[in-house]
Order: structure tokens, then sequence, then C-alpha cells
């Protein structure tokens, strides 16, 4: 299941987007099914994480941004967001060799500060080890949330502005976004959510403005290598007019070709 107008039929190695961000929504639901604990579900998704980092380093994609852990999370049973800070800290341990192995450079993006001290330290010491590689940058998102982001951007800017160093009339849409918590990272041209739910939840918000969106039914662990690729062929029949017409948009490509 998809949204958005697919319009151009180009072949998919002609047009593979720079950045994918995905919900990876389902695990529990997906354990569930099987008659197993929710909880069972998280494990399994991470090995469809590991699968979906493969395609991107194969398709050198440059930025790969997945939702780990909203900020809302944390409304979910205490056992379970423990066994998943648990989850988080042993795949950081488990996966930094083999990410740095492929050149894949770490990035936790959201507000750490909540996190178990040893977790906190793991992320720093997977960031640092990853933190000189070229190849795919893996933006991960937890305790993450699209206001909150926007919210501490602005907070940042007001402390600025008090504080002499900037004018309210200096701030605009390229300064704001200088303060998000990525910059200088391609925003999002696809992004994918799993499970059935048609909603962005608090993800990127600012970020996504003009990202194609793509739904697919799949729960995530059963989001694979085909269904990827899928997303991937969806999105190069797509055209992106970014507010101009479909005349300017077929001008431009038939000059650039």
């Amino acid at each position: 299941m998809t949204n958005g107008k697919t319009k151009e039929s180009v072949p998919v190695e002609n047009r593979l987007p720079k950045h994918i961000a995905i919900i990876m929504d389902g695990n529990g639901r997906w354990a569930k099914k099987r008659g197993l604990p929710r909880y069972a579900g998280h494990p399994a998704g991470v090995e469809a994480v590991r699968g979906v980092v493969e395609v991107c380093v194969e398709r050198q994609i440059q930025v790969l941004t997945l939702f780990a852990f909203s900020s809302e999370n944390w409304q979910r049973p205490q056992k379970e967001v423990n066994l998943i800070m648990d989850l988080f800290l042993r795949s950081l341990k488990k996966e930094v060799r083999r990410l740095d192995r492929n050149h894949v450079k770490l990035k936790v993006i959201g507000d750490c500060s909540a996190f178990p001290g040893n977790l906190r330290e793991q992320i720093a010491e997977a960031e640092n080890r990853t933190a000189s590689n070229q190849g795919l940058l893996l933006q991960v998102a937890a305790n993450y949330g699209g206001r909150w982001d926007i919210t501490q951007a602005a907070k940042h800017l007001a402390e600025r502005v008090q504080q002499g160093e900037l004018s309210p009339d200096q701030i605009d849409e390229e300064l704001l976004s200088q303060n998000l918590c990525f910059t200088g990272v391609p925003e999002p041209d696809l992004f994918i959510r799993t499970g059935g739910e048609q909603r962005i939840s608090n993800f990127l918000l600012w970020q996504c403005a003009y990202t194609e969106l793509y739904f697919t039914d799949l729960l995530w662990p059963d989001f694979n290598r085909k269904a990827l690729e899928d997303a991937l062929h969806d999105f190069s029949r797509r055209q992106r007019r970014f507010g101009r017409t479909d005349e300017q948009v077929r001008d431009q490509t038939a000059e650039a070709s």
C-alpha cells in the first residue's frame, strides 16, 4: 500500500533516494501473531535492520535514518521499556564491528540524557569508533520526537537572541534547520512506514516537508530485502515537483539529459 502518484517509469538504478527514513512499526504485533510475548518481536526487528542496512550499503544510499524509540515510547509498560533498553545496548555492542567493517558511520539523534549511563557510554563508544567512516550514515533516532527537535532548536536560537548574539530578524528557515538534531545531511527523499499505519507519528516533522511517503502492511520483522527493493522501485517512478508544475519538471529533466 502506498500513497502518492507514480507518474514516471524510470529505472530504479537512476532514481535512488539519497536519504531514506523508516518508522519500524509492528514488532509487537509480529510476535503476538506467533503466540509470543510482545518483546520477542524486537530482536526479530534487529535482524530486519541488519538486512536493510546491507541493501543501503550495496545501493550506496547516503543516509538511512531509523526511528528506534520515540519520546512517546516511555509510556509503554516498564518491563518492555527496560527490555528495549537492554536490547539497544546489546545490539550496539554486537553490531558496531559489522558497521565499522562496512564503513558505516553511526549517529544517534535524540535526547540521550534520559538513557541509563551504560547505554550512553556505549552510544558514545560506537559513534567514536565509526566517526571517520565515509560510507552510509546510519542515524538512529532514539528518545526522539519531531516536536522536541523543533522546540530545542527554537530554545537555542532564543538563548542566542537573549545573549545579544542574534537578532530575531536573522532567524529564517535555514538558521532553524542548522539547529535541529542533524545538519549538513540531505533531507529524507523517501519515508517508509511498516505495519499498516499511515501517519508520520512525530518523526522528522521539519525534515519531511517534501519527502515521498511509502506505507506497507508488512510488519517490520518481515520487511526484507525484496520489500525495500519494492519501495525503491516505487520511489523511482514518482515525479518530485517541489512546488513546480509537471511541465517545468519535464523541461528541466530534458535539459539535464
